[in-house]
């Protein structure tokens, strides 16, 4: 009985054995043919031309799309639609003259500058201006009846006259021009020109001086006032009524002297009289 035991566990170890060096054969083997397959893909793989593989930047660039125009085709600039604009020129020259040239550039609204230059200045002065549509209204009737861009007439007198001074007008519009010089005329509507230009630059100016008075020499101030007083009963001031904003903001500016604030306040009293009942 002992001797059958014994016999039988030898029997199962021995199979055992046989089996578990059967299995680890097949496993080596498997092992060893995945590492040959994987060396001949390889092998393969660096086989193939280069032209066959596609470098990474190749890709990006087929991926990328070409940029859209900044603006479309046949597309305009608005500006080179718009039309011209309708320009006004006046300029007055006398050496001789404390305000020795006066400049003033305007359109049709209106909008533009005065320039001046005055005795003991080496430079002009230039200040904005807003002409008013009554005084740019005269002007448009008088450029009108002179039909000024068609018409080659002079307008200087056969006398002249170059001591008061000399007058450049000059009116641009839609791409024509035209430019007349005179110190005299006897034309009514080419006078009417160079006094309402005249009344513009003395308006305008006057407007720069005081306001040169309220901030650095508030004493010189009576004596701007009487010379406005002078200018209104002269009629050579383009429009009162524009400057009536202006004169009530002076007689609140505690800078001026009282007398010059009560003159403010008395002229802005005739203005608005004189506008409500027009002769």
């Amino acid at each position: 009985m002992r001797a059958k035991q014994v016999w039988f566990h030898n029997f199962v170890v021995g199979r055992l054995r046989r089996l578990f060096v059967a299995a680890a054969v097949a496993v080596i083997a498997g092992v060893l043919f995945q590492v040959s397959s994987a060396q001949s893909n390889n092998g393969k793989l660096a086989a193939d031309p280069p032209e066959t593989r596609q470098p990474h930047s190749s890709l990006k660039k087929m991926n990328t799309r070409p940029q859209a125009s900044a603006e479309p085709a046949g597309s305009e600039d608005p500006a080179a639609k718009s039309p011209e604009k309708r320009l006004f020129y006046y300029e007055f020259t006398q050496p001789d003259f404390v305000i020795s040239r006066i400049v003033i550039t305007h359109d049709s609204s209106g909008k533009g500058e005065i320039s001046f230059k005055k005795s003991g200045i080496s430079e002009m002065i230039t200040e904005p201006i807003l002409i008013s549509p009554p005084v740019i209204s005269r002007l448009e009737s008088a450029f009108a009846r002179l039909s000024f861009l068609d018409s080659s007439e002079n307008y200087q007198y056969e006398k002249d006259y170059a001591h008061l001074g000399t007058v450049k007008i000059r009116l641009t519009d839609a791409g024509r021009s035209r430019e007349a010089v005179f110190n005299w005329t006897e034309n009514p509507d080419a006078k009417l020109l160079k006094d309402e230009y005249r009344r513009i630059s003395n308006q305008f100016m006057w407007i720069f001086e005081i306001g040169v008075a309220r901030e650095n020499q508030p004493l010189d101030s009576p004596r701007l006032m009487k010379f406005l007083d002078s200018l209104l009963k002269r009629n050579e001031v383009a429009d009162s009524a524009q400057m009536l904003p202006f004169l009530h903001g002076l007689t609140d500016d505690e800078r001026l002297p009282l007398i010059a604030r009560n003159h403010a306040a008395r002229l802005a009293k005739q203005i608005e009289k004189q506008k409500n009942n027009p002769q």
